[in-house]
């Protein structure tokens, strides 16, 4: 029924109460309850974790509807470590229980972005040079290095495409490894917290 038939037909109801009066059964529509649990219906539950940035690599359920990440609850089915210990349950932090929606966010970076006065100085260097030659160039001159490691929290990033990032971070890490030696060339090492990985 819509709205204003259910305003006009308000006080023609017929209430029953139950329970020596402490509640009462009405005949109102209540149609508005199936968005909340629609809310919570979904296809699939899949096993994940958040690897990104992420020491612990908690085990979370996730639960898909139509391909998309509606939201995720924490796996309890740990093994155990020891006997005489007791579990780590829960494991999950509030950063994981919120990642389904860091997933869809409109800030999400999607694609490679490069602090602007830095691909200027790479695309420059690189028209002539190979590209370790044209990060030495860079990063060995004071004012060249220090155009854009000044503007450091600054912002002014630009898209740039996925062939020329990954030519400038391995034209770095092989300008390291020369200048520095291969002990400085690392990538991401997690430090497991409490973790079975």
């Amino acid at each position: 029924m819509s709205h204003f038939l259910d305003r006009l037909s308000f006080f023609t109801r017929r209430n029953e109460e139950f329970a020596g009066g402490h509640g009462v059964t009405t005949s109102e529509d209540r149609s508005w309850e199936e968005g909340y649990r629609k809310r919570w219906q979904h296809d699939k539950i899949v096993r994940s974790t958040h690897g990104v940035n992420c020491t612990g690599s908690c085990s979370w359920k996730v639960y898909v509807k139509g391909g998309i990440v509606t939201w995720e609850t924490q796996q309890t089915d740990y093994p155990r470590t020891r006997p005489d210990l007791p579990n780590h349950e829960p494991r999950g932090c509030a950063r994981g229980a919120s990642y389904s929606w860091y997933l869809y966010s409109g800030n999400r970076v999607k694609y490679p972005l490069v602090r602007s006065r830095l691909i200027k100085l790479w695309r420059a260097a690189r028209a002539t040079m190979t590209p370790v030659a044209a990060w030495t160039s860079i990063v060995e001159n004071p004012d060249k290095r220090a155009s854009y490691v000044q503007k450091r929290g600054l912002g002014g990033f630009v898209r740039a495409n996925w062939a020329e990032v990954n030519e400038i971070i391995a034209a770095a890490n092989a300008y390291t490894a020369k200048t520095y030696g291969p002990d400085r060339v690392f990538g991401f090492s997690p430090i497991p917290a409490m973790s079975m990985v």
